[in-house]
Parts: structure tokens; sequence; C-alpha cells
């Protein structure tokens, strides 16, 4: 199996404006198809400043060069002024894309509460962000998302229960190892999960010794010719400074007879003999505070 599931995630207004199709001008050169998870409610990606307080999340905006990535008007998001409704003012983009034959999940309706503030969250305030999201990008593109992501892989039991009540087939809510299905109190949950594989741009930069000019060969080195392999770009990124690395990296997959496909192609391959699994909250490298991540069942 010589195959990576790309999953692509939009969490801003910036990156959904300027980053969506320049990454589908690149994926459309070779008829490339990926899983796109856009946020769709207000950018208040601004309030994470005070995360500037925590060293881990300090050292990741340093060593990334995160103003370059992001944007440094960013910090005015959600802050300074009212967030801007992603999904009102740029549905036509995320329209757009599922026109051209991608695939549409939801990411979130307010990224930054949900990454911030999910697992303080009771039941019915998981569920009002779920259905608000589930709500807007239905009205979007005209149909019901079959797959979504929560931000920042902050999943735990609650956000799965949560899900199961919606009519998503599998969500990519974790990192780990291979495709399963999450068990929650001791029940078999029927959305299946598919965990990211690899290392994102911002975890891996500045770490043990990967720079830019040596990211994609360090990335390409991870792909696993056993299992199936899951990447998660940013539009924020991979579609703006980090584009042209990003159009190199499918360059090398695709003469290393690579084949890169929209996650629900592997949804469609493991779902019939995916085992059990957990997901539980860890450290994880290159990020602050925990991640949802692959674990076996107790």
């Amino acid at each position: 199996m010589k195959k990576i599931g790309l999953r692509i995630d939009v969490d801003t207004w910036r990156g959904t404006k300027y980053g969506v199709r320049r990454l589908n001008e690149i994926m459309g050169r070779d008829g490339i198809k990926g899983t796109y998870y856009f946020s769709v409610g207000p950018d208040n990606m601004g309030r994470h400043l005070w995360r500037l307080l925590k060293p881990g999340f300090l050292w990741k905006m340093l060593r990334t060069n995160a103003g370059g990535l992001y944007g440094y008007d960013i910090i005015f998001m959600g802050t300074m002024w009212p967030g801007p409704k992603i999904g009102k003012r740029l549905g036509y983009i995320i329209k757009e894309t599922a026109a051209a034959g991608h695939e549409i999940g939801l990411h979130a309706y307010d990224h930054y509460s949900a990454q911030a503030k999910i697992d303080r969250w009771p039941e019915e305030g998981v569920a009002r962000e779920l259905h608000r999201g589930y709500d807007e990008l239905s009205r979007i593109v005209g149909a019901a998302p079959v797959t979504s992501a929560v931000p920042g892989w902050r999943c735990n039991d609650k956000v799965l229960l949560e899900k199961a009540k919606l009519p998503f087939k599998y969500n990519s809510d974790c990192r780990g190892e291979t495709p399963f299905y999450p068990v929650v109190n001791g029940v078999k949950l029927d959305q299946l999960q598919i965990p990211v594989t690899l290392p994102t741009y911002d975890e891996a930069l500045g770490r043990d010794g990967v720079t830019d000019a040596n990211y994609n060969e360090r990335l390409y080195a991870l792909l696993r010719e056993d299992r199936p392999n899951v990447l998660t770009i940013h539009a924020e990124a991979e579609g703006g400074k980090c584009a042209a690395m990003f159009e190199e990296f499918v360059r090398m997959c695709l003469a290393g007879g690579w084949e890169i496909v929209p996650l629900r192609e592997l949804a469609e391959e493991f779902g019939g003999s995916a085992g059990v699994g957990r997901i539980a909250p860890e450290p994880f490298p290159g990020r602050e505070g925990w991640l949802g991540c692959q674990a076996p069942v107790d």
C-alpha cells in the first residue's frame, strides 16, 4: 500500500480566503483530491494570545515564525474587533472547493472556542458547537457533511458521544497509527476514526534539526507502506508561506509511486476491517498541552 490520506484543516478567515484556492490550484495540476475540514463561524483566533504565557506555546510560535504563517493581523481577530463570520462571507470558496471534487468536512463553528474550551464544556456546550457548525456547513454546501475533525485534536469521550448523535460516517479526531472504532464506556461507536499518523509542519519545524530546507525529506522518510499514512496540512501554511514546499512534496510523492487520496478512500478501504480502541489525552511532541491519541481498550 502506497497511499497518503490528505487532510486539509482550514482554521481562519485568512486561510479560507487566500490559502484554499492556492491549494486547489496546486492539487488540480495533478488531479489530486483531499479532505477539507472547514471552520465556518467567527474567526476569534486572536484570543489565543493569552497562551503566549505558556512556555510550550510561546516556543512553538517563535520556532515556526507564526506571524509569517498566519499573518500578524490574526491578533486582532475577536479581540480588537468582532471575528468575521467565515462561512457567511466566504462560503462561496467552500462551495467552489466542493464543486471541484474535494471532500468537505466540519472542523468547527468557532475554532478558538472549541480548541481552548471543549474539554471544559458540559455536554450541552459541546452539542451546541457541533450543531452550529454542522448546520452552517450544510447550508453552505447544500449537503450534510459526513466527516468531522475536532480542532487541535482535543477529543475526549464527551466529544465522541455528542458526535455519535450526528450522522457522520467517520471522523479524524486523534493522532495514532491505524483506523479504529472508538469504545466509550464499554460500547463500540459506529463512527470510524482515521488518526493522523504524520507530524504537521508546525510540530516538526525547529525540532531535531528540521528546517525548511530538509522538512520535505524528513517527512517523506516517515511514510510507511504497511499502514495508511495520514497527513494534515493547513490552508494557512501550505496554502500560504509553505505553498512551494508543499508542491515540491507532492512531486516527491508522485515520483515515488505514492497515491494521494481524500480520507473517504481510507474510510471505505478500512471501515470493514478496523479494530477498536480508545482516545486518550496525551502530551505530544511539538504541541502545547494534550492531544487525543489512539490507545488500546482497557
